[in-house]
This record gives structure tokens, C-alpha cells and sequence, in this order.
């Protein structure tokens, strides 16, 4: 590679150095443009002395190199050596075809007056790094640049979050934490990424965010007894008539409620026979019925009972008692009635049920304005401190006409209560994103994993499929056939998993699907962690499922173990014995 410096000093261009380098190593396989841009290179370090601080021409006859500084892809070494130009040169390149580029006529340099502008516009303002022992760092601090390669980007998010001494930590302190040594851009934004989808996070922290999903208020019934909620008070002392528990029932409209004795070894044949005494003999049959998941209404009979009746059942999601808060509450109130008749006869609770239940439905209702009985007859009842008076028969008509327009004023209130407690409940609560085809996490507070300590196993277990949608707030997910629980959730328990691969390549995978083995599915054992025996001398396992957390493990009759053979021998051998009957 040769160059020759020339200046203009009156009298034309002048010589004032030449230059001539020979290749060696690896510039040898250099492609043609780079070898053209070493040597310019080459004449600026050799010239340094005179060329620094001065507007520069460089004249050649590669049209190419005139690009360099407005290329838009570099590579690393061409990187070098424009940050090295642009850090101590002002220049411009110009191209010259190679019949008029002689080194007597043409010189190759020529020194003009320095202008002190450079184009921000084109590649070099958009360089940010120097470099130092091969390695690049950025500009003006002592961070590394780490490149555009996903992979290293991945290893290093993963140490300064997912190892044990980094501790699983938010955004701001991971952040914080690479920042202090290493920097590329958007880097705020990819570790917000990668934190927010790490699958440990997601299952092992408690969420901090507004409760999902906005209040949907029940339907307002429009006359009393149409729409009708039950649930069960229980864990009471035994009275001497052997009742334990309480039968709570409730009118949504009037709010009437009647409160009725029972135990909690009741079947459900019994339990529909206080439903048709106490209930439909005096109010008739509903056409609503609001419940709980308790087995007494989840089974077979009281389903084919109410479907011959033609009630309509409306039963609450898994785990989600908000659904029928209005039999919640009242279950508080009865409990705190019978602790202020009954704290010094606590085996005769019982017998004060009738008097409790008229106190309450004497009571003006704070929803209504009006007490039950009277929106239910149209009167107040008799009571000792009621003094006595005469009074007038009011009209049939005129008696049925105002019960209309009581109902219709009570309809209307109740709505306008309804909407106010929407809108202050869901100034507390976030719209949710859920929807059919999602990976969802599954709140572990009301599943039975007993064999971990509450404080340590995970807040959220799985991601499980969104099978579909049961109502604005409720979804019914794919759960795995050996889960004895019902399989629609209120979307407060759901939690949209993020699935680490979809932001680096190399993410945690989510837990492996099962594996179909003659039409059926199952998953693989990782390992098998105890064993029982029940009553029938079946011998179960405990099983910890390969891919799954702890929360995940579950009791597996040895029967099922078909193809888990190996999984089985290797637990028998640790016990010492060679057959399950042994354990």
C-alpha cells in the first residue's frame, strides 16, 4: 500500500512525505475495500504529526471508500478504524479514477483551511465505543459494550438474575446491578423483558398488582323469592338436639333470610327436605338458585331436584366465594347474633334461631331502605314495644297497587346501589387480558400440596390452556385428569404466564406437555419421594413430575405405574425392599 503527502504552498502541490507498507498476516486475506482503507489508515498513524487538528482531503481511486463514513453496516474492524479517524482527524474522502491519481501531478494529500464541521448524520454518530485490549467499552465510562448476540446477552442476564447470589430480584435492582459493568442499547427494556417472563419469578412470587377483573354484579331479581342464595354455617358446637350447623338462606330482592338448624353429616336428600319445609312451602319455588361448590349442591340428586323444579342453578367458581358475598355477609351477621344471645348457653343455639331470624328480617335493610317483611306482606309485624292502635282496612286494590310501586322503588334502588359498588370496587380492580388459547398460572393457595410448607412452595403453579370462557371473569382451563377439583376459575386466581422463549433465545421452557400412550395422556416421572398405604392395602407414591415444581407433586396408586418401571424399581431399591407389598 503506498501514499504520498502533499501541501499547497503557493506554488502548487508540493511533496512533503511518502509512504509504502507491505501486508502481512491476515491483511493478506482482507477484501479489496478494507485493504484500500488500510492504507489510509496506515497514512494518518504514519502522518499523525501533521495531520491532527486539520481539515484533510483524501483523494483514491477506490469509489468505495468515499461510503465509509456513511455505510450502514460495519464491521468490527472497520469500527476501529473509523473511530479512530473521526476521533483525531477531520477528512473527507474523494474519489478520483486511477488514470488522474498520480502521485507527481495529482498529489494525494493536499492541506486546506480547517471548516470545524462534521456531519452527525452519517455512520460515525451513531459509533459509541472505544476499544482496549480487544475488548469494546462504551464511550466515556468504563462499561462494556456487549454485542447484538443474543446468546451472550442471555448468559449475562442470567447471572445477574437467575443464579442463587443473584437472588431473583425486580427490574430496578437487576438493572442496577449489570448496569454497573456492562451496557447495550435498550438495555433498561431487555431486562424488564427478562425479568417479567423468568418462569421462577412468575410461580414463586406473590402478585402485587390490582385484583384482575372487573366487578360483574349479579342480575337484580324484580319481585321477592325470584332469586334465592344458601350456604352452610359450620364449625359450631354440638347442641343437645345435635345440631352443629346452620342452613343460611337468603332472598335477594327483600333480603329475607330464614336460618335453619341442621348438622353437618346431613345428607342431601335431608338438606332438599329443609330446602322444600322451609323455603318453597311458604315463598314457592325460585327460579334462581345462588350457591357455593359445597358436594351437597354439587351432586347428582340436588341437580336432578332443581332441574324437575325448574329452578336455574347458579353455582360460584373454584375458590371464589365473592360470587355469593350476599349469603357471606349475612352468615357474619348471624354468627355475631347468636355470640350475643347465646354466650351463656352455647348448647341451646339452636333454640334461638326462630326469635334471631325475626329480629333480623324486622330490621330495615340498608340496601332496601325497607325491612324484609315488609317488602315481602306489605305490613309490619306485631311486636311487644308496637303500641296498640286502630286503624282502617286498606283497599284490596289499593293494598296491591302500592306493594307494585314499594317493589318497582326497591327494584330501582337496588340497581342504583348495585352501580355505585361496581364503580368503588373497580377503582381496586384491573381489566383483565386473559382470553381462549392463553398459558395461564394458577393461584396455589386453595390446592392441597400440604407436603410443602405454606411459606416456602410456590404462589402460582403450572401454566395451564384457557379452554374457554364462562363469563367475563371466569375461565375454564385444561387441567390433568388426576386434579379432583373443578376446572373454572374466577381470573383473580389466573395470572398470564409469559413464556421466557418468546423474548431470548435460550429462555426457561415451560413445563412439557404430556406424552399420549395408547390415546391417554401422561408425564414423565422425575423421581418418586415416599410412599402410603390405605385402608383397601393399596400402596401409593409420592411423584415429583419431571419439568414440574414441587407444588406439582402429587399421590399415584403403584397400578398406574405401568410405564414407570424404572422410576419404581430405582424407589424400591432405596428402600431395600424388592416389591411394593414389602412397603
Amino acid at each position: 500500500r503506498g501514499s504520498s503527502l502533499v501541501q499547497d504552498q503557493g506554488n502548487g502541490l508540493q511533496p512533503i512525505a511518502y509512504l509504502s507498507k507491505k501486508l502481512h498476516g491476515a491483511e493478506l486475506n482482507y477484501p479489496i475495500h478494507d485493504k484500500e482503507a488500510l492504507a489510509i489508515v496506515i497514512a494518518f498513524k504514519a502522518w499523525r504529526c501533521y495531520l491532527e487538528g486539520r481539515q484533510t482531503t483524501v483523494y483514491t481511486d477506490h469509489c468505495s471508500l468515499k461510503y465509509l463514513k456513511t455505510q450502514p453496516t460495519l464491521s468490527r474492524r472497520q469500527v476501529r478504524w473509523i473511530d479512530f479517524l473521526e476521533t483525531h482527524f477531520h477528512y473527507d474522502i474523494v474519489y478520483k479514477p486511477g488514470h488522474k491519481n498520480k502521485a507527481d501531478p495529482q498529489p494525494a494529500c493536499t492541506r486546506c483551511r480547517y471548516s470545524g464541521r462534521r456531519d452527525e448524520s452519517t455512520t460515525q454518530g451513531t459509533l459509541h465505543t472505544r476499544w482496549g485490549n480487544d475488548i469494546a467499552y462504551r464511550k466515556g465510562s468504563t462499561k462494556i459494550w456487549v454485542p447484538n448476540y443474543p446468546p451472550l446477552r442471555q448468559l449475562l442476564l442470567e447471572e445477574y438474575h437467575d443464579v442463587l447470589y443473584a437472588g431473583h430480584f425486580g427490574s430496578n435492582k437487576t438493572l442496577t446491578g449489570i448496569a454497573k459493568h456492562y451496557y447495550w442499547p435498550h438495555l433498561a427494556d431487555d431486562v424488564r423483558k427478562f425479568v417479567t417472563s423468568c418462569d421462577t419469578c412468575q410461580r414463586m412470587k406473590s402478585s402485587k398488582q390490582k385484583k384482575a377483573g372487573l366487578l360483574q354484579p349479579l342480575p337484580v331479581p324484580e319481585r321477592p323469592w325470584q332469586v334465592v342464595s344458601l350456604d352452610f354455617i359450620t364449625g359450631l358446637p354440638p347442641t343437645t338436639r345435635g345440631h352443629d350447623a346452620i342452613l343460611v338462606v337468603i332472598d335477594k330482592f327483600s333480603k329475607m333470610g330464614h336460618f335453619i338448624p341442621t348438622h353437618t353429616t346431613a345428607r342431601t336428600e335431608e338438606i332438599a327436605q329443609l330446602f322444600v319445609r322451609y323455603i318453597i312451602s311458604q315463598h314457592g319455588i325460585p327460579t334462581t338458585l345462588i350457591s357455593d361448590r359445597d358436594p351437597k349442591f354439587t351432586s347428582k340428586f340436588w341437580k336432578e331436584l332443581m332441574s324437575l323444579l325448574g329452578t336455574k342453578l347458579a353455582m360460584s367458581s373454584a375458590y371464589h366465594p365473592q360470587t355469593d358475598g350476599q349469603t357471606e355477609r349475612l352468615n357474619q351477621i348471624v354468627e355475631q347474633l347468636l355470640r350475643a344471645a347465646c354466650k351463656d348457653e352455647i348448647s341451646k343455639w339452636d333454640l334461638h334461631l326462630p326469635v334471631l331470624e325475626f329480629a333480623y328480617n324486622n330490621a330495615t335493610h340498608a340496601a332496601t331502605g325497607q325491612t324484609p317483611f315488609f317488602l315481602c306482606y306489605g305490613r309490619h309485624p306485631l311486636t311487644p314495644q308496637k303500641p296498640t292502635t286502630s286503624a282502617t282496612v286498606q283497599p284490596a286494590h289499593d293494598f296491591i297497587t302500592t306493594m307494585h310501586q314499594l317493589w318497582d322503588r326497591t327494584h330501582k334502588r337496588l340497581l342504583d346501589i348495585q352501580q355505585q359498588q361496581k364503580r368503588q370496587a373497580d377503582c381496586h380492580r384491573n381489566d383483565h387480558t386473559i382470553s381462549v388459547g392463553d398459558q395461564v398460572l394458577l393461584d396455589t393457595r386453595n390446592l392441597d400440596i400440604s407436603h410443602l410448607p405454606s411459606k416456602l412452595r410456590p404462589r402460582f403453579c403450572r401454566p395451564f390452556l384457557v379452554e374457554a370462557q364462562v363469563t367475563p371473569v371466569t375461565f375454564r382451563l385444561r387441567l390433568p385428569a388426576t386434579w379432583k377439583i373443578h376446572n373454572a376459575f374466577h381470573v383473580q386466581l389466573l395470572k398470564p404466564y409469559r413464556d421466557p422463549n418468546t423474548i431470548f433465545v435460550g429462555g426457561q421452557p415451560p413445563p412439557p406437555p404430556p406424552v399420549l400412550v395408547q390415546n391417554e395422556p401422561e408425564y414423565e416421572v422425575e423421581s418418586m419421594l415416599a410412599h402410603r398405604r390405605r385402608r383397601n392395602g393399596t400402596v401409593e407414591l409420592l411423584i415429583r413430575w419431571k419439568g414440574y415444581d414441587p407444588s406439582e407433586d402429587s399421590w399415584v396408586s403403584e397400578t398406574d405405574m405401568g410405564n414407570a418401571r424404572r422410576p419404581l424399581h430405582d424407589y424400591l431399591v432405596k428402600q431395600g425392599v424388592t416389591s411394593t407389598t414389602q412397603l
